[in-house]
């Protein structure tokens, strides 16, 4: 598969492009390019020009922002075949936060002056567009209510779930970035996960944390 068809796969995975025609995928990922990045390496940061949107083809790319006190959030994970940077690609505004290599990634890119230039060709995508920003919306209060109102094993369960779908059972993420995803102290974070480690729900290893039992994990997300 050649990687033009590869970018068409995953624009119709995502939701704004899930309805276009194949024919409107082949047209929209005829516009990309790639782009590889090593491990630690910056793609963006807060307040670079959003000039592109991206598309994950390999690897891990991380969301992140800075606190006040000097130590890192993680806002997001994005692995093969997420698609992010929509809101600046839109509004030519600059990024909101700094975009990572957690792992060597290879990217496809799509330029925004070529994007925009489609939109105005097609302005069904352009609906597809709001739609996608209203449930990053969603999400993102969703996000807020759980910081305010579950409990951390609730969270931290919801996290690794969300993680699992991405990166399959071994998901690649110590435990210090987890619990800064999940607004908690690492050693909170350490607590929960060494319980569910005697409970057969997930083994611990440097840097590593493998998914042993979803059944389990996903009742304790939905708080059942």
């Amino acid at each position: 598969m050649s990687k033009q068809a590869e970018f068409a796969v995953i624009l119709k995975m995502n939701p704004m492009f899930a309805d276009l025609g194949a024919d409107e995928l082949q047209r929209i990922a005829g516009l990309c390019h790639t782009e590889q990045l090593g491990v630690g390496e910056t793609l963006f940061q807060k307040g670079d020009a959003g000039d592109a949107l991206y598309g994950v083809r390999r690897g891990q790319i991380r969301i992140e922002t800075g606190a006040s006190d000097g130590s890192r959030l993680t806002l997001n994970f994005m692995g093969p075949g997420d698609l992010f940077g929509e809101v600046a690609v839109l509004d030519g505004q600059t990024r909101t936060a700094d975009a990572t290599a957690g792992e060597p990634s290879e990217l496809f890119v799509l330029r925004r002056e070529d994007f925009l230039a489609f939109l105005e060709r097609e302005p069904k995508v352009a609906i597809k567009i709001i739609m996608l920003l209203c449930q990053r919306i969603r999400w993102q209060s969703e996000r807020m209510e759980e910081s305010v109102l579950q409990p951390l094993p609730v969270r931290l369960a919801r996290r690794l779930c969300a993680l699992s779908d991405d990166f399959g059972s071994e998901v690649h993420i110590s435990q210090e970035q987890l619990g800064v995803f999940v607004g908690a102290a690492r050693e909170s974070v350490n607590r929960q996960l060494q319980l569910w480690r005697k409970d057969g729900i997930l083994d611990l290893q440097r840097g590593r944390i493998m998914l042993q039992n979803m059944t389990k994990l996903t009742a304790v997300a939905r708080n059942d």
